[in-house]
């Protein structure tokens, strides 16, 4: 079996870089079977007084608009051809508001949870699954930028499991979503946690 592979970098944060994007896609000789919306960032902290609306508006655009344009300009083609997954990423945060300065973020991480199930609803009947992974705190980059140390141990010590998620934590249930192990699973948001927060 072959595979077309293409690299491809954009500003997702922009209009102007998710136009860009999703061009490259409609551009594609093959389709696409399996998308993953993962681009995503709190950016950066601000506590809600000092939020500006260009703050607002870029978190948005890069959580949610991003995914809402993305998907659109697959879906197109896996209407056509009665086939396709679509896994969008979350974010615990969606559940109870994220940390201080962190509203713009969690919101647009709610409204990706709620869009999905929109979605699944809608697009089921073409053959299409699509779900979302929620994250709870994983132990990457992102963290180590945005939160403290202090924080992480506060979330260690109230996660079930008592130590931070791994990136592998979260793909390995973003891989069984895309599998046929998950045939019947449409329009879900899974948590994964550790115990964090339990719904």
């Amino acid at each position: 079996m072959t595979h077309n592979r293409l690299s491809a970098q954009a500003d997702l944060s922009r209009s102007d870089g998710i136009q860009r994007f999703v061009s490259i896609i409609q551009e594609r000789k093959s389709p696409l079977d399996i998308l993953i919306n993962n681009a995503g960032s709190l950016v950066q902290r601000t506590t809600f007084l000092d939020l500006t609306e260009e703050l607002w508006s870029r978190v948005f655009t890069l959580n949610l608009t991003s995914a809402f344009l993305t998907s659109q300009a697959v879906l197109r083609d896996m209407v056509k051809r009665k086939r396709g997954l679509i896994v969008n990423i979350s974010s615990v945060a969606a559940r109870f508001g994220g940390g201080i300065g962190a509203v713009p973020y969690s919101s647009a991480k709610a409204a990706l949870s709620c869009m999905t199930k929109g979605m699944a609803r809608e697009f089921a009947a073409h053959g299409i699954r699509i779900n979302a992974v929620s994250p709870g705190t994983i132990d990457t980059d992102y963290h180590r930028q945005f939160s403290s140390p202090q924080a992480l141990e506060g979330v260690v010590k109230a996660t079930s499991m008592g130590r931070l998620g791994t990136p592998a934590d979260v793909a390995d249930v973003v891989v069984f979503l895309c599998s046929e192990d998950a045939r019947f699973i449409q329009g879900q948001v899974i948590e994964v946690n550790g115990g964090f927060l339990m719904v």
